[in-house]
């Protein structure tokens, strides 16, 4: 393995709210999403992906406001997605601070966006999310809305044709494995890095530094993007003073001092020590 391998928070947000959820449903608010970014790009994060996970089923995207203040004070790659259906949508949101957007809704919905805007922005600014389900007969299954509505398009075959179209980079996830901490489904990523040319983010089910080495091992992926773990790891640690925070929705987690059984609280350096002990190239 030669190619550097990227550890990719993921921060998922409601109105102005990091939140997190199981099987992308249950959301549950984590705290303020600058303190987040900033904490994890000062502790070694090679990008930093967010995502409005209510914006598509809203026909709506918060996220300028967000990614302009925290363009302001992180300097590695920002990726945006959740509600990007235009050309000037994306164009908003570079405009705003974001390095790269993400497209799923929109993507399925007019393919030939994908084509557009990979023209229009270059190839390296278009990701692709794929949130796949795995159904009775083994196939996984395209899903949008952040996995709430179903398509009934094959993941390998719109992954393929993702690329085609000019995609620059896919991320791949699991529906049924996202926020379990039950491990990457390494044979869904495997089926897609394989078929494919583009680098392929793997996303869903991290629960320890070993679910992450697990999926760079056996589905040759180079790139990992998580959320509950990293974000367990700070809550747990009381890294920062959520005083004075504005925070909305369900809140009681925050308090709760629970976390999920599978999920190893962890942080960016273990992960990357980790790695590095199993010679996996990865920046420290």
């Amino acid at each position: 393995m030669v190619e550097t391998v990227r550890i990719i928070p993921r921060l998922d947000i409601k109105g102005p709210n990091l939140v997190k959820g199981i099987h992308l449903e249950g959301l549950r608010v984590m705290g303020d999403p600058d303190q987040f970014a900033r904490y994890y790009y000062e502790n070694g994060a090679d990008e930093l992906f967010y995502m409005d996970v209510v914006a598509s089923l809203y026909e709506r995207n918060s996220l300028e406001s967000i990614i302009s203040k925290t363009a302001k004070s992180v300097f590695i790659p920002i990726t945006v997605g959740g509600g990007i259906r235009s050309t000037q949508d994306i164009r908003n949101a570079l405009k705003a601070g974001a390095d790269k957007v993400c497209l799923n809704t929109a993507a399925i919905k007019n393919p030939s966006l994908i084509k557009e805007a990979s023209s229009q922005f270059g190839s390296s600014t278009i990701v692709v999310a794929i949130e796949a389900i795995k159904q009775k007969d083994g196939k996984y299954l395209c899903f949008i809305d952040n996995g709430r509505e179903h398509t009934g398009i094959e993941a390998v075959q719109w992954a393929q044709q993702v690329e085609e179209l000019g995609a620059g980079e896919l991320v791949i996830t699991s529906v049924d494995r996202e926020g379990t901490g039950e491990g990457y489904d390494i044979e869904l990523v495997r089926a897609i890095s394989s078929k494919v040319g583009i680098p392929v983010i793997a996303h869903g089910g991290a629960g320890s530094p070993e679910d992450i080495f697990n999926v760079i091992d056996q589905a040759g992926v180079t790139a990992v993007t998580l959320a509950s773990s990293l974000h367990y790891g700070c809550i747990e640690g009381k890294v920062f003073n959520s005083e004075g925070v504005r925070v909305e929705g369900n809140t009681t987690f925050l308090g709760s001092g629970k976390k999920f059984n599978k999920i190893k609280p962890t942080s960016i350096k273990e992960i990357k020590t980790y790695l590095r002990d199993k010679d996996v190239p990865c920046r420290l």
